[in-house]
């Protein structure tokens, strides 16, 4: 299945999106992917790679539900045979890209998530399944890395985490978004308040060693009141982390299709901005530090490895029809789609594929693109960019290659230099990650992302 992009000019350039409408996570965004002609062989594009410290990424492309501010690539429910189909192509995939990294060099992953999607929504033996695949086609031992896992309270079940910790996991992050049932509804995730403890107290009774928690600030009807109610509720479980994320009305979500689209406007953003900040000082005033703008960590909780919970990085191995794959001149994946029509069809033809050894999709990372992913992957983290890495990586300083961005940042108090060789931002600069992320974009991610046709 193959999206036919529609044309964007280049004179004159498109303007920029209005801020705090979208996360700034990976980059390039998965919209600039375009189909690739001709096709990568996956044992070309590794060949000059690194498998000294990999990451390995499965994805699950099933739900329960599907929440109203949700624009992620999943499906609601799956036939009875649909889960054990998907798993055996990713089994395919998996034994497809082993085969790729030849064994020269044996590989050897440093850290692996498992995503969605939930991937809890898979019973506890297709669990096991899952983790077979990760262990015996990848090579990666996941007793003895970081492993992190996403979940629902409905999927938590006793069954599906005793699989869970047996196999390793050493991090499970459980969507809760809201401790008041009535902004659950409102934001169409509907779910009981008892059911949510009933869950947290199967993942502490079941000892994984981190546990984090999920909430959304900027829900229709939240208060002050109320956004602190939820925020006590998570904290009574003591949770290593916490996120917060805040509610953005995305194209063709739930919300997206019944939500006025002049609701995004600076009140809303203003309104956002300000649970924000209450959430950051309160669980800063508990013992958390903050990690970047979503992430707070409690000060004692463990460490998930020398890089922490990351999945961003290069050296990134993607399985599944959802995932992004990361080498150091390619990002790759398989199609992308938000509508369900088109998500179905996609994962279909996943299930279908027997000769994983092509790339799809992706977009090519040259030397200007990979000092942009660099600047955001750090800038936007609490601790910064350490200068003296880009310098190492790059020769060159990021002030010389970013001077108008940093210093604009500088003007209006998001930037901080503090003297120990770092560039950081500073707290209201990280309050406002997610509108400073675009403006490192290059014009021609900018260009790809707006021409995509998003389905």
């Amino acid at each position: 299945m193959t999206r036919t992009p529609v044309a964007a000019p280049t004179q004159p350039p498109r303007p920029r999106p209005r801020p705090y409408q979208s996360y700034t996570y990976a980059y390039p965004h998965k919209t600039a992917y375009r189909p690739l002609a001709p096709r990568p062989a996956l044992k070309d594009l590794w060949a000059g790679e690194s498998r000294s410290s990999l990451s390995l990424y499965v994805h699950i492309p099933f739900c329960e539900v599907r929440c109203g501010f949700c624009n992620l690539f999943t499906r609601i429910g799956a036939p009875d045979d649909l889960p054990g189909r998907y798993l055996e192509a990713v089994r395919r995939q998996a034994a497809a890209v082993r085969e790729a990294l030849g064994d020269d060099e044996a590989p050897r992953f440093a850290n692996a998530a498992f995503g969605g999607g939930t991937p809890t929504f898979l019973e506890a033996d297709e669990l096991e399944l899952l983790c077979d695949i990760a262990e015996r086609e990848m090579g990666a031992t996941l007793r003895s890395i970081p492993l992190s896992v996403e979940a629902s309270p409905s999927t938590a079940t006793a069954d599906r985490l005793a699989v869970l910790v047996a196999r390793g996991t050493t991090r499970l992050s459980l969507g809760v978004q809201s401790f008041v049932e009535e902004e659950s509804r409102a934001a169409a995730r509907p779910q009981r308040r008892s059911d949510v403890e009933a869950a947290l107290a199967r993942i502490r009774e079941a000892a994984v060693p981190v546990l984090n928690i999920d909430l959304i600030y900027g829900i229709d009807g939240q208060t002050a009141a109320s956004w602190r109610h939820s925020l006590d509720a998570a904290l009574a479980w003591q949770p290593e982390e916490i996120y917060l994320y805040p509610l953005y009305i995305r194209p063709l979500t739930g919300l997206g299709r019944h939500t006025d689209p002049h609701r995004a406007d600076r009140e809303w953003d203003e309104r956002r901005l300000r649970r924000y900040r209450e959430g950051r000082d309160h669980l800063l005033a508990h013992g958390y530090e903050q990690v970047s703008m979503r992430m707070f960590r409690r000060a004692d909780a463990p460490p998930q490895g020398p890089d922490d919970y990351a999945c961003q990085t290069d050296g990134m191995i993607g399985l599944g029809c959802g995932a992004r794959s990361y080498t150091s001149t390619l990002h790759y994946s398989f199609d992308y789609a938000v509508s369900m029509r088109e998500i179905r069809g996609i994962i279909d033809e996943f299930t279908a594929t027997e000769d994983f050894s092509r790339v799809l999709h992706g977009r090519r990372v040259d030397e200007d693109e990979a000092r942009r992913r660099h600047l955001l992957q750090s800038l936007l983290q609490a601790e910064g960019l350490p200068v003296a890495d880009y310098r190492r990586r790059f020769d060159s300083d990021p002030w010389d290659d970013f001077r108008s961005e940093l210093d604009t940042l500088a003007t209006r108090g998001w930037l901080t230099r503090p003297g120990d060789g770092q560039v950081r931002l500073s707290p209201e600069g990280l309050a406002h990650s997610d509108a400073i992320g675009p403006e490192f974009f290059s014009q021609a991610v900018r260009d790809a992302m707006a021409a995509y046709e998003l389905k």
